[in-house]
């Protein structure tokens, strides 16, 4: 038998069953039923902003439907590691960056629904303009970045470093894209150049599960179990260079999935 550190993603235990919600007929109505549903969201999303603020509004609305979405699904979440992280940090009195590895397109709406705390998201300029996903974007605190060329993304960095100070967490996914194979990717600089300006610490975390729930070019989500692992805080001030902060923030997460492993 492999280790479970070499094992795909897609063959843990909570990988797609045989159960009734595994079924064309029950995936079909759920997957239309997401697709028109996010208009409907967005819509309560922007009626509760002149009672409860857009940002409240947003992660008390957004996350209810995406856990009520994935229940649909059969997507179930575990997670560990999050009771052993610094009381600033649960109490949202310390802002960090998360660094998560990449398996699946399922990443980003699970992560926004299990993370305890409000965590939000880099995106291209773009999205803000794209209605009605943007509006919800704007309402989340999404910070946006643009990309057109070296010097305006060197900029926008530099913005979102600042927000980041000002109070916002986010998530970030240092290979910058899904893995295709299953296993960790290179990581890129960029979330790295961020938490240096910004002086906040790195929260490693790993998820498994999410590949075999929806792998590369899947329409449907699968029943399955997608877990999660948080790691020991990380402070880019501890690090000599940018290389040995990077390596330290791999180390963990490779283990991290390991981890993760042990509750798919």
């Amino acid at each position: 038998m492999r280790a479970a550190a070499d094992q795909d993603p897609g063959t843990v235990k909570g990988s797609p069953g045989k159960g009734w919600r595994s079924s064309l007929a029950w995936a079909v109505p759920v997957t239309l039923w997401a697709l028109f549903s996010v208009p409907l969201v967005v819509l309560a999303i922007l009626l509760a902003v002149p009672f409860m603020g857009a940002r409240r509004a947003f992660w008390t609305v957004g996350p209810l439907f995406a856990r009520s979405l994935f229940w649909l699904c059969g997507t179930r979440t575990a997670i560990t590691g999050w009771d052993s992280l610094p009381e600033p940090i649960r109490t949202r009195q310390e802002p960090v960056i998360f660094m998560s590895n990449h398996e699946s397109n399922l990443d980003p709406p699970v992560l926004i629904s299990a993370i305890p705390i409000p965590a939000v998201y880099l995106a291209k300029k773009e999205i803000k303009w794209m209605v009605p996903v943007g509006w919800a974007a704007m309402a989340a605190g999404t910070i946006f970045v643009d990309r057109s060329n070296r010097e305006r993304a060197i900029a926008s960095l530099h913005r979102a470093a600042q927000e980041i100070r000002g109070g916002k967490s986010v998530v970030i996914f240092p290979e910058g894209t899904r893995t295709r194979t299953g296993q960790l990717g290179a990581f890129k600089k960029g979330g790295f150049i961020m938490a240096e300006d910004a002086g906040v610490r790195i929260v490693p975390l790993a998820t498994v599960g999410g590949r075999g729930m929806l792998p590369p070019g899947a329409k449907f989500v699968r029943p399955g179990q997608y877990a999660m692992a948080f790691g020991t805080p990380v402070d880019p001030r501890a690090y000599p260079n940018r290389e040995a902060l990077m390596a330290e923030v791999r180390r963990q997460i490779a283990g991290l999935r390991e981890r993760a492993l042990e509750l798919a």
